[in-house]
């Protein structure tokens, strides 16, 4: 498409008095990685709820893949289609073990299970999960969850990420992997993080929201 495949126009959010995000627009185009950046509490995590339906801004307009998006209904497909790494992991994974996390979105959107199986295993390749499959997902460490939940985004290779403090809790290696394959990969992306060094290497522009609004 020839238009940004996020759009949005003059949003307003608040969380009761407190305003959020105040006449904010932004545009992200296809193939673009984006960074965003900000002080705690500025709205960097309520901006992705609002692209994925998952809350419903006060006034403006949300326009995804060139379509206005009101109601919780026009956002089932961008849900099939932009994957959002949640800050939190365990807000994240829900099944028993990493196996099963990483291949229910797979199984989910109509794959066969020796599909999942395949899907699965790529992508503990890129992650470096190879050995962990089996593990119980309540067991593993805050990095490891990290990887086991950003699995479950890239297994369903969505067309877009959005990744809340992805990098958060990684070791070098993992930093350095998951860099190399955001470079490499042909995804849009927008990318929020107190990680400035980790923005610099993956992404080609970088915004910074203050105030409610992108400056």
């Amino acid at each position: 498409m020839n238009g940004p495949i996020i759009r949005l126009t003059n949003v307003v959010f608040s969380y009761g008095r407190r305003p959020v995000l105040e006449d904010l627009s932004l545009e992200i185009y296809e193939g673009e990685r984006v960074g965003l950046y900000g002080p705690n509490g500025s709205g960097k995590t309520t901006l992705l709820y609002i692209i994925m339906g998952l809350l419903k801004p006060q006034k403006g307009t949300v326009e995804i893949f060139g379509k206005i998006r009101e109601k919780e209904k026009d956002f089932l497909d961008v849900r099939q289609k932009i994957g959002l790494l949640f800050q939190d992991p365990d807000s994240q994974l829900f099944c028993p073990t990493v196996r099963e996390d990483i291949a229910f979105g797979p199984l989910n959107l109509g794959k066969t299970r020796d599909e999942a199986k395949k899907i699965v295993k790529k992508t503990c390749e890129i992650l470096g999960l190879n050995g962990l499959e089996d593990r119980i997902t309540s067991s593993l460490s805050g990095g490891e969850k990290r990887l086991v939940s950003l699995a479950t985004i890239l297994a369903m290779e969505p067309v877009c990420f959005l990744l809340d403090e992805p990098s958060s809790g990684l070791d070098e290696e993992s930093t350095d992997r998951l860099a190399k394959y955001l470079n490499s990969s042909k995804k849009t992306c927008l990318i929020v993080s107190h990680d400035r060094n980790f923005m610099e290497r993956c992404t080609e522009r970088i915004l910074f929201l203050k105030n409610g609004r992108i400056v």
